[in-house]
């Protein structure tokens, strides 16, 4: 058995959910373990909690993984402390532990593993790309409860059919706060978008950007034109039509956010163009090399504007 962690924003479930259906393509015993979104203790720790969204979509596929399942793989529950047997054990062989850490950005050896428990974001497109095709067909939004907003999501998703239609993601927000900042601040610059709305003009004449954000004062002021429509009603528990919103336009220009990288990722368009930055996090340097082979058929643009 694998057990696959799920934990964190909307964005990241998905690449946690993704890896897991991936293992599950392969033929193995996979499970979910998603008990990280109902341990009070942890969350009552974070600034903001977090709920189990991937429980929104409509009847999306998997197996929850059980305690008697963690137990069976890990020897003990994920908020459990290690015991002093399994510290030395880490220590002397790392390898031969139950449990693997993610600790860079592709780890082709984990496809080869079993009786593991997996913790991880997971982001490389290459470990589910060529599942993609199915899990755009099992991720399924449901129709919002609010008739109001059902209708308004409708006729926006059928003007980004009927247009050559770019979503453009622009946060701001918690990435302004000085932690955050100091991580994911400085690569989605103006830099950045200028050049990508720029690619995206050359490729696509007719192009129509509909802007997506957590800062609509600065969009409003700075993108302003009939090529440009914003969307800002999407709120609350319903912030996540915003991804359903971005994958029904044909092509994507995203943040360095999971969020509208699952945009454009179920965006089922086969000639879409996808631009993401060249980088996640400040801690990163672009190989362009290694980039290219785990983001295949990405452009990708560095934070000064460069096309990599």
């Amino acid at each position: 058995m694998v057990i696959v962690r799920a934990m964190g924003g909307l964005g990241n479930q998905l690449q946690q959910y993704a890896l897991y259906r991936k293992l599950e393509h392969m033929g193995k015993d996979a499970r979910l373990d998603t008990s990280w979104f109902f341990d009070e203790e942890l969350q009552a720790g974070m600034a903001a909690g977090r709920k189990l969204e991937l429980a929104y979509f409509d009847s999306l596929p998997y197996r929850e993984a059980s305690e008697e399942d963690i137990r069976s793989v890990l020897g003990r529950l994920w908020e459990e402390p290690e015991s002093l047997g399994e510290k030395l054990k880490r220590k002397i062989r790392p390898r031969s532990m139950p449990s693997f850490v993610e600790s860079d950005m592709y780890h082709e050896e984990i496809f080869g593993m079993d009786n593991k428990y997996l913790t991880g974001y997971w982001a490389c497109d290459k470990y589910y790309a060529d599942i993609m095709d199915v899990l755009q067909c099992d991720i399924i939004f449901p129709p919002a409860e609010d008739g109001a907003l059902r209708k308004k999501n409708g006729e926006t998703a059928r003007m980004m059919e009927e247009t050559q239609s770019v979503s453009v993601h622009i946060r701001r927000g918690d990435y302004l706060d000085e932690i955050n900042r100091a991580l994911f601040g400085g690569i989605c610059t103006e830099a950045y978008y200028d050049q990508a709305l720029a690619y995206m003009r050359k490729k696509l004449p007719q192009a129509k950007f509909f802007l997506f954000s957590d800062d609509t004062a600065y969009v409003r002021e700075r993108y302003q034109g009939e090529e440009y429509r914003i969307i800002d009603w999407n709120k609350g528990k319903n912030s996540f039509y915003d991804m359903m919103l971005m994958s029904r336009c044909r092509h994507n220009i995203c943040a360095n956010s999971t969020f509208s990288f699952w945009g454009a990722r179920l965006n089922p368009n086969r000639e879409k163009i996808m631009i993401r930055p060249s980088i996640h996090k400040n801690t990163q340097v672009c190989m362009p090399a290694q980039m290219k082979e785990l983001w295949s058929g990405w452009t990708l643009i560095t934070p000064q504007g460069g096309i990599v």
